[in-house]
């Protein structure tokens, strides 16, 4: 006879009888009251829901309310460590959107806990004593960088297009060809920033080719710009043709119009002797773009943030578009910022900014150090485990060079009876999370984007995830 659902949920103590019993009283006492009695209905709920499914008889709640205490101290534990953790990423994808993107250089690092550690001038003009800017702090390191041009930056490089696009082009059309109306991450599209900032969107010539006549016929009275957008995470190969941005800047000049450039990755330097073909902010601005706009946690390797760089009356205008206060940066990410940029200014970027060591390391010390590692993980692990090392490609990522591969060496590991995806799960459960990929039937993991300081904990997380039962 089935009991019914009212009977079955009476069982379920309240929540105060609970809370009266002495361990979990006591553990109560110790985690915060509040905290403590809210895990608690928590749990409750999903007994009470387990009950009510049937997935739960009168024996298996007993053994559970009996064990409430060891529950309660588990989940106050999970809850009480943070979320956002570090991962070792051995994928061999530099800029991991997914995996935070760049990460910072030593002197951006000492730069964000100065800046939230203490009071500072943010805006703040020490010597007028009175209300700055907070842009203030970006203009000496873009100033150099760019000579003859002005930049601010805002929180990241949607945001960037989209004030850019609102302040010159709101009400009005934005000529772009159909080949460069792209997805970027998070299923943003140009059309719909586009749409968002006010512009209306003109689309000229075909998906792979469009010619600067195509342009020319679209210029009308109502036209606010000409928008070029760098295919950063894609390339359309085969029969195609693309107007060089000197000739559309030549047009722009000739009709009056402002040239956009979203370059996107944030390149500042000439990176063609790693095979990264990306190019540089500066040649953009070389080409006759008024304004290029790019992120920051990509190739720049900063922290997340969308710049533009070009024209001062335009910068200036943006500038003054309420819309730049709702998109403005922090005070951590523009110390980080200007921290980042300052090793361009100093000529040190190559060396202190980690994307960019990456990027440039040699493939000869990759495979040393593959080696070194394989060698360790083989003396802890006797077979069935198997580890080589084999050549393979690291890839840019965060949408740089899709098509590029930087030469490297991975450590392949295999064990008999244990599957790829098996060995690749377990590396994710160990503490750091071992990020890695899988590739006929090996997981591969690439010292590319391994730091030095993390190479004890990888080995040890491999032992770890291939000789557990």
């Amino acid at each position: 006879m089935l009991v019914p659902e009212e009977e079955v949920l009476r069982r379920l103590p309240q929540v105060d009888a609970l809370a009266r019993d002495p361990a979990i009283e006591s553990l109560l006492a110790r985690i915060g009251r509040g905290f403590g009695v809210h895990l608690l209905r928590e749990t409750l709920d999903e007994l009470r829901g387990e009950l009510r499914s049937g997935a739960l008889d009168p024996a298996a709640l007993a053994l559970r309310l009996a064990g409430l205490p060891a529950e309660l101290e588990r989940r106050a534990a999970v809850m009480q460590e943070p979320s956002l953790r570090s991962v070792i990423n051995a994928s061999g994808v530099v800029v991991h959107t997914n995996l935070g993107r760049a990460l910072l250089s030593p002197a951006a690092l000492r730069a964000v806990v100065r800046a939230g550690g203490a009071f500072s001038n943010l805006e703040f003009d020490l010597e007028a004593g009175e209300r700055g800017s907070r842009l203030v702090h970006l203009e000496r390191a873009l100033g150099a960088l760019f000579p003859g041009s002005a930049g601010l930056a805002v929180n990241n490089n949607a945001a960037v297009m989209l004030l850019a696009l609102n302040t010159l082009a709101r009400g009005r059309e934005v000529v772009v060809s159909r080949g460069e109306l792209v997805e970027i991450g998070g299923s943003f599209r140009i059309p719909e920033i586009l749409e968002r900032s006010g512009a209306v969107l003109r689309e000229v010539g075909t998906t792979n080719r469009t010619r600067l006549d195509d342009y020319a016929r679209a210029i009308h009275p109502g036209t606010g710009a000409l928008l070029k957008v760098h295919p950063s995470n894609y390339r359309i190969l085969g029969f195609t043709e693309e107007t060089a941005l000197a000739e559309l800047a030549g047009l722009a000049r000739e009709r009056g119009l402002p040239l956009l450039m979203d370059q996107g990755s944030g390149n500042l330097l000439d990176l063609g002797r790693f095979g990264v073909g990306e190019p540089p902010v500066a040649s953009l601005l070389g080409d006759g773009a008024d304004l290029v706009l790019f992120s920051g946690d990509k190739l720049l390797g900063g922290p997340q943030a969308g710049l533009a760089v070009g024209s001062p009356s335009i910068v200036a205008e943006m500038r003054r578009n309420p819309l730049s206060r709702a998109l403005r940066l922090d005070k951590m990410s523009i110390a980080a910022l200007e921290a980042t940029l300052l090793e361009y200014v100093r000529g040190t970027a190559l060396a202190e900014v980690p994307v960019l060591r990456m990027i440039a390391a040699d493939a000869d010390t990759i495979a040393a150090r593959a080696a070194r590692v394989a060698a360790r993980i083989r003396a802890a692990l006797p077979p069935p485990a198997e580890i080589e090392e084999l050549p393979s490609g690291s890839v840019v990522g965060g949408g740089a060079w899709p098509l590029g591969r930087l030469p490297t060496t991975v450590v392949a590991v295999r064990r008999t009876g244990l599957g790829a995806a098996s060995i690749e799960r377990r590396l994710r459960a160990q503490v750091p999370p071992i990020i890695a990929r899988v590739e006929d039937a090996r997981v591969l993991l690439d010292l590319r984007t391994v730091l030095v300081d993390e190479e004890a904990a990888l080995i040890a997380g491999i032992v770890a995830a291939l000789a557990a039962g």
